[in-house]
């Protein structure tokens, strides 16, 4: 294991070198490679620092300069959604750390205001109240997203990618991703998801990545790792599991039956009635989710998950997840509730 604390004060000083850290606190995720830390400056002030070496640097600065223009554009309403990465000059300062070992890279940031993250279930009420606020931040994503920097990254060049490296990577599995990654690329042709509005999507939409305030308005959003410029639809397989009826829980598996839930009809429900989905969006959902498969879980799950959880998520999508999507599957229901 890495001593990320020395690596941290390295580009703290590269950052700063007239301000001193005095004391520095793990507070990262057990699930997750990445490694963030609270940092108490010498000043008295707070700091948040991140270590990460999941997907690549140009990707990760990508992301994050993109964020930075998103919090700054945003309606006033989210004016403390975000947290700021910290600047050098006209730049977002990252830090880029390379050894015999591996290739990782550090951000600085502001501290966001917190409040308590969503319970573990929501109330019926509470799940219509979150598919009104999601339509409205979603909304108000597609007012600012001609100011942002472009990005190039699309879903069909990362479905591309793991065909490349899937007969080395699950030789045992190979035609099955395979058959899944030519039903993703025909099924997203054929409903010409290229059309869909691109905006700003966080996708990793669990409890402890978000908190609410009193009015069940969306007050934080943290944890950036699986950011990107796509479709709205992309954030509805996390969002069914916030309001599902099982709940967040600690050991964890990504099955479809959230989004085949009633709850999750009243979720969407809610959300059309405040930002009105499309059929071709509502038809999107299986391949957004088959896309979530394949990518997060089978292509970059080992890179961002610790290895034994890993290996797991893995093992269910290829013997579980994947083998009974199209059988389980059907947007009928979703279609009918939105008289679509």
């Amino acid at each position: 294991m890495k001593n990320y604390q020395n690596i941290l004060r390295y580009a703290w000083r590269a950052y700063d070198h007239t301000r001193e850290i005095a004391t520095i606190a793990d507070i990262s995720a057990q699930v997750s490679t990445n490694h963030v830390y609270r940092l108490g400056m010498a000043d008295g002030n707070t700091l948040i620092a991140k270590v990460t070496f999941f997907g690549s640097y140009e990707a990760f600065a990508e992301d994050h300069v993109i964020i930075n223009v998103l919090a700054n554009n945003l309606p006033v309403r989210y004016a403390g959604l975000l947290s700021r990465a910290l600047m050098k000059g006209n730049q977002i300062f990252f830090h880029r750390y390379i050894d015999a070992e591996q290739d990782a890279w550090i951000v600085f940031y502001r501290p966001i205001y917190e409040r308590e993250n969503a319970p573990r279930r929501l109330t019926d009420a509470q799940a219509r109240n979150l598919g009104r606020e999601m339509a409205r931040f979603h909304y108000d994503c597609t007012l600012v997203t001609e100011t942002l920097p472009r990005s190039d990254r699309n879903m069909t060049t990362d479905v591309n990618a793991l065909l490349g490296t899937a007969r080395t990577e699950y030789p045992e599995y190979v035609e099955l991703i395979e058959h899944h990654c030519r039903l993703f690329l025909e099924n997203t042709f054929r409903i010409n998801v290229y059309g869909f509005t691109k905006i700003p999507v966080f996708v990793d939409w669990n409890v402890g990545n978000f908190s609410l305030d009193d009015d069940g308005r969306l007050s934080s959003r943290w944890d950036y790792d699986w950011f990107r410029l796509s479709t709205r639809v992309a954030d509805f397989y996390f969002l069914s599991r916030v309001v599902s009826e099982v709940g967040d829980k600690t050991v964890f598996t990504y099955e479809v039956d959230r989004l085949l839930e009633d709850r999750f009809l009243l979720f969407l429900e809610a959300y059309h009635e405040v930002f009105p989905l499309t059929r071709p969006e509502v038809l999107f959902l299986k391949e957004s989710y088959r896309f979530f498969l394949l990518n997060y879980v089978l292509r970059l799950g080992r890179f961002f998950f610790r290895p034994k959880i890993a290996a797991k998520l893995a093992h269910d999508v290829l013997t579980l997840h994947l083998p009974t999507l199209d059988e389980r599957f059907t947007a009928e229901r979703m279609l009918q509730t939105l008289h679509l």
